[in-house]
């Protein structure tokens, strides 16, 4: 193991503001990609499960990034004066849910799904970086296919949207 590069894929982790791909920590690096991810896995080990460190290593869909371990958010706030968290209404909730679960998907058969128009909805959750056009339906009009983002999976705590838990397909049948 070179220290150094344990080092420098620390420094690029404590200083990124969003999550870094493995290919970007390797490249930077001149790494190899099971080299790179090695050395993360030893990051990763020492960060998490050692009690004395107030920060963790995060994974989300090959990317990686340091976060506050959850027990210490109070002091972060406070240091910070954050004293506002806004949450998502219900209907938001709701449409996101679909959205992570049926993705992609058009507007149409969400509504379809809500029984509600969520125009609105799909605007704020945009605005909140948590879904994001995709592509294209091949068909009349052309309608916009959503998913989700990484910050989706980062404020929902998932290495990967496969991590979503079961459920019965029947729920959300079209």
């Amino acid at each position: 193991m070179n220290v150094n590069k344990i080092a420098a894929i620390e420094a690029l982790l404590f200083t990124a503001e969003d999550p870094v791909s493995l290919v970007e920590i390797a490249d930077t690096i001149d790494m190899t990609i099971s080299e790179t991810r090695e050395y993360i896995n030893v990051l990763k080990k020492e960060y998490n499960q050692k009690k004395f460190h107030g920060i963790k290593l995060m994974k989300y869909d090959e990317s990686y990034i340091f976060a506050t371990k959850s027990y210490l958010a109070p002091y972060v706030k406070k240091l910070h004066n954050i004293t506002e968290i806004t949450g998502l209404s219900q209907a938001a909730l709701e449409t996101l849910a679909i959205i992570a679960y049926k993705q992609p998907v058009t507007r149409p058969v969400i509504e379809k799904i809500r029984g509600v128009n969520v125009e609105r909805t799909i605007r704020t959750l945009k605005k909140y970086n948590l879904i994001k056009e995709v592509d294209r339906k091949d068909t009349t009009g052309n309608p916009i296919l959503y998913g989700t983002t990484r910050e989706f999976l980062q404020q929902f705590n998932l290495n990967s949207i496969s991590d979503l838990p079961e459920i019965e397909k029947k729920e959300f049948s079209d």
